[in-house]
Protein backbone atom coordinates (compact mmCIF):
# COMPACT_ATOMS: atom_id res chain seq x y z
CA UNK A 1 0.00 0.00 0.00
CA UNK A 2 1.10 3.53 -0.73
CA UNK A 3 0.31 5.00 2.31
CA UNK A 4 2.17 2.65 4.41
CA UNK A 5 4.76 3.77 6.88
CA UNK A 6 7.78 2.51 8.36
CA UNK A 7 9.97 3.52 11.27
CA UNK A 8 14.07 4.12 11.09
CA UNK A 9 16.51 5.83 13.01
CA UNK A 10 17.21 9.33 12.77
CA UNK A 11 21.16 9.34 12.49
CA UNK A 12 21.25 12.91 13.77
CA UNK A 13 18.94 12.48 16.87
CA UNK A 14 18.60 8.32 17.55
CA UNK A 15 14.95 8.76 17.72
CA UNK A 16 12.76 6.85 15.48
CA UNK A 17 10.73 8.14 12.53
CA UNK A 18 8.14 7.30 9.95
CA UNK A 19 9.02 7.14 6.79
CA UNK A 20 6.78 5.84 3.74
CA UNK A 21 7.15 2.21 2.96
CA UNK A 22 7.69 2.58 -0.52
CA UNK A 23 11.19 4.52 0.06
CA UNK A 24 14.40 3.15 -2.22
CA UNK A 25 17.62 3.27 -1.65
CA UNK A 26 19.53 6.55 -2.20
CA UNK A 27 16.38 8.30 -2.25
CA UNK A 28 15.96 11.51 -0.17
CA UNK A 29 13.48 12.32 2.71
CA UNK A 30 13.31 15.04 4.92
CA UNK A 31 13.61 14.38 8.72
CA UNK A 32 10.33 15.21 10.87
CA UNK A 33 12.64 16.04 13.68
CA UNK A 34 15.38 18.12 12.32
CA UNK A 35 14.32 18.93 8.94
CA UNK A 36 17.38 17.76 7.94
CA UNK A 37 18.03 15.67 4.62
CA UNK A 38 18.43 11.88 4.83
CA UNK A 39 19.58 9.05 2.58
CA UNK A 40 18.27 5.89 2.56
CA UNK A 41 21.11 3.70 2.39
CA UNK A 42 19.99 0.43 3.19
CA UNK A 43 15.98 -0.86 2.87
CA UNK A 44 16.78 -4.71 4.99
CA UNK A 45 17.48 -3.47 7.56
CA UNK A 46 16.03 0.24 7.02
CA UNK A 47 18.92 2.53 7.47
CA UNK A 48 19.65 6.26 7.08
CA UNK A 49 22.28 8.94 7.22
CA UNK A 50 22.78 12.57 7.21
CA UNK A 51 22.58 13.29 3.24
CA UNK A 52 26.18 14.77 1.84
CA UNK A 53 25.67 18.39 1.36
CA UNK A 54 25.87 18.50 -2.59
CA UNK A 55 27.82 21.59 -3.88
CA UNK A 56 25.93 22.80 -7.49
CA UNK A 57 28.33 22.94 -10.39
CA UNK A 58 26.77 24.17 -13.33
CA UNK A 59 29.84 24.06 -15.57
CA UNK A 60 30.93 26.92 -14.59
Amino acid sequence: MADETITAEDPITGEEIEIPGDVEVGEIIDSPITGAELEVVSIDPIALEEAPELEEDWGE
